[in-house]
């Protein structure tokens, strides 16, 4: 079996699937996003700058912390650090120059919106866009397959020898299953919050769930189907799940105590109102 075209033409330009992928990624995660956000009652007009300088950010973040804890990779070759056809972005150095990018970009273009309400806002939009990603990413990327694997799900891929473990797949199944999980818990607390006398939902409940079971499961991919033993980048990206995971418990005590104190509020009436009509 043939590894999957990692590019292809259209007349002389070479179009590579890896970078056609993300991109597919990044447009269906902000499409979302901005229903998201006009559904919560916002305005939508400053999104499309938000869009652009978020996903500057994360490719930057993404490419710099890879080339980092890589470094005698290209050590050799340094042009290839702006090979980005090539493949190679964290994750996790996406995520550190984005987040800050996203909260800064919304406190200057639409303050109403709070720090955890926006990431509640995200949060499921960016399960979509890493389901998609990884499916269209790493996939179809140049060494884009896990460890060698002799089973039967074992995959070939371009500039690695023998079948691999499809972790892109894998991976693109977890962030759908999380995509689906947020939206199950989200309808359950707007039900909960309508039985308790119109109190908003708790606010950082889905960013919470979204760091633990992100940051976990992204930790044990690593170490189960993708890592070398004792390599600083892998470790690094194990530490930075179970750390994620670790703020994620906190924001979710948090939340959960805030949303029992607002609950248990004593229900104020405006007597001016009350006059008024």
């Amino acid at each position: 079996m043939r590894p999957i075209p990692t590019a292809f033409h259209l007349g002389p330009l070479e179009l590579h699937t890896y970078g056609l992928g993300l991109a597919i990624a990044f447009y269906v995660a902000w499409r979302y996003l901005a229903a998201r956000v006009k559904q919560r009652g916002y305005p939508t007009d400053w999104l499309v700058s938000f869009g652009v300088w978020v996903v500057v950010s994360a490719l930057f973040g993404a490419r710099l912390l890879h080339v980092l804890t890589h470094l005698s990779d290209y050590s050799a070759a340094p042009l290839q650090v702006f090979a980005l056809w090539h493949g190679g972005l964290a994750s996790f150095g996406g995520l550190l120059f984005a987040v800050p990018t996203a909260l800064w970009i919304t406190h200057r273009r639409c303050p109403e919106v709070g720090v955890l309400e926006g990431l509640d806002i995200a949060v499921p939009a960016l399960a979509a866009g890493w389901a998609i990603g990884r499916l269209l990413g790493p996939q179809l990327m140049v060494a884009g397959g896990g460890h060698r694997t002799t089973q039967w799900f074992g995959m070939y891929y371009a500039g690695q020898a023998g079948r691999r473990i499809p972790v892109p797949i894998i991976q693109a199944i977890e962030d759908g299953l999380l995509l689906v999980i947020l939206l199950v818990v989200e309808h359950q607390l707007d039900k909960l919050a309508a039985r308790h006398r119109g109190v908003r939902p708790p606010t950082g409940a889905l960013t919470s769930i979204a760091m633990v079971v992100w940051g976990l499961v992204r930790a044990a991919d690593e170490r189960l189907w993708l890592g070398q033993d004792g390599h600083l980048g892998s470790l690094l990206v194990q530490g930075a799940g179970v750390a994620l995971a670790i703020g994620g418990v906190a924001i979710g005590i948090a939340a959960a105590r805030n949303w029992r104190a607002l609950a248990r509020a004593p229900v104020t009436f405006d007597a001016t109102r009350l006059a008024g009509s």
